[in-house]
């Protein structure tokens, strides 16, 4: 009945965790994940992952984004730091500026800030800002 197979399946999944903000809901105050990260109700403060972030199309977020990658359908006021692809889709709002090793943004999304771009922009930006605080 209980085997190793079953819990070695079951340690697998332990790392792909997920958080879900789901619409109608509002949270004050910085969140940090290192699972995934969906948006769909509102987010007024500081939002770090260590993977994928999704604001959904009723998501909203007042306040900076960090992550490996993000796509983006919601509204964002912030600055955006994205390692890897940060993607604005549809309907898309994002005042701020942009920080994206690579960036794909459709016809009808809205972008108002300035956007750095390249493989190692995000990485950069820490570098200096450790060199800063020296």
């Amino acid at each position: 009945m209980f085997n190793s197979k079953s819990k070695s399946s079951f340690e697998g999944n332990a790392g792909n965790d997920s958080t879900m903000i789901g619409a109608g809901t509002t949270i004050t105050g910085d969140m940090e994940s290192n699972g995934d990260i969906r948006i769909d109700g509102i987010l007024k403060g500081n939002l770090k992952g260590k993977a994928k972030i999704i604001i959904g199309t009723d998501g909203v977020v007042e306040g900076n984004i960090e992550g490996l990658q993000a796509d983006i359908m919601g509204q964002v006021t912030g600055t955006i730091k994205v390692q890897d692809l940060l993607f604005l889709h549809g309907k898309t709002q994002v005042n701020g500026d942009i920080y994206a090793g690579k960036l794909q943004v459709e016809p009808t999304a809205v972008f108002n800030g300035s956007c750095h771009m390249g493989a190692n922009v995000v990485e950069l930006k820490k570098e200096v800002a450790n060199a800063v605080n020296l």
